[in-house]
């Protein structure tokens, strides 16, 4: 079991490696340590025109939210090598074909090195391309036909100190065929026209190519272990679930085995689940009963007699979410 100790809030359930609790993120921070924890991993509920079942705030209020919350709390449990990465998706102004700009302020203001400011650094902005994205808002996209797809969200890359844990050795990819070739048949070496002198270092194979800091990953998952006991539980999914892809790639890449990833917006716990398999110890906190009750079945088997008695007990606990 893990050997994570938060005291005085015990979890939904427990893993070998991991924790979930229901309750609300704020009271769980209070009761984390001091520097305990390697990455801070999360998708936080967006800013959004609409409201959503799993709660979202304005995007007048929410960089206030997000600071006075959480972002303080955020930096005082990370270790001083650790980091936190915030995927955050942008939304439009009401009535208007433009942008809000409330995910760039709110970086701004996790940056800021003053008093009142959580005095975060930018290690490295990232983002996430989903190519499977919906052609959204309608009005702008496919009515009036003056935007395109927004299929590209901002992934924050937060560190507590200048120079957090991070080995990009850990998430190379596989070399393309042209790369291969010049392997093969010998580097060109020396200067280029834009100013850098390409060394023979730039011809040896390092395993694998350093990835750009452009994700794309296609968030088309409709079928796994969550979703098929939410359909023989009649449990809601969580509708805002990321792919599996984009937490392993910055656990991988910003922590090793046995370190502590923490996913505040635990949602379904796609972020425990990751870890889980990577052997990174995990906590994740979710507010809604409902997606806490279903994501457990990320990790264990529902035994088929149970079903029936989990679905009639599941109309009471849905009742309540």
């Amino acid at each position: 079991m893990s050997n994570i100790v938060i005291k005085g809030i015990e979890p939904y359930f427990k893993t070998k490696f991991g924790q979930a609790y229901l309750c609300d993120t704020v009271e769980l921070l209070k009761v984390m340590d001091d520097n305990s924890i390697d990455l801070i991993i999360t998708s936080p509920p967006f800013a959004l025109i609409r409201k959503k079942r799993y709660g979202n705030e304005s995007s007048s209020e929410y960089i206030e939210w997000f600071i006075n919350n959480f972002a303080h709390e955020f930096k005082r449990i990370l270790k001083p090598t650790g980091s936190l990465v915030i995927d955050i998706g942008g939304t439009w102004i009401k009535g208007s074909p433009t942008r809000s700009l409330y995910h760039f302020e709110l970086l701004l203001e996790l940056c800021k090195k003053d008093d009142n400011s959580p005095g975060f650094h930018l290690a490295q902005e990232f983002y996430w391309y989903n190519p499977a994205k919906l052609p959204t808002p309608a009005q702008w996209v496919n009515i009036e036909r003056i935007r395109v797809k927004d299929a590209v969200n901002p992934v924050w890359w937060l560190s507590k100190e200048e120079r957090p844990k991070a080995n990009n050795r850990n998430v190379l990819t596989p070399y393309k065929k042209s790369m291969k070739k010049l392997l093969k048949d010998g580097y060109n070496h020396g200067p280029r026209p834009s100013g850098h002198n390409v060394s023979q270092v730039w011809g040896r194979d390092n395993g694998g190519a350093i990835p750009p800091n452009l994700l794309e990953i296609a968030n088309t998952s409709s079928k796994d272990r969550y979703l098929e006991a939410c359909r023989k539980l009649k449990l809601k999914p969580h509708p805002a679930r990321f792919p599996k892809e984009l937490p392993a790639f910055f656990i991988k890449f910003l922590t090793d085995p046995g370190d502590v990833v923490f996913d505040p917006f635990g949602g379904s716990c796609v972020t425990g689940e990751v870890a889980e398999e990577l052997g990174r110890y995990w906590i994740t906190s979710e507010i809604v009963e409902e997606y806490v009750y279903g994501s457990q079945f990320r990790f264990f088997d529902l035994p088929q007699e149970q079903i029936k008695e989990s679905q009639e007990a599941n109309k009471t606990l849905v009742g309540k979410s």
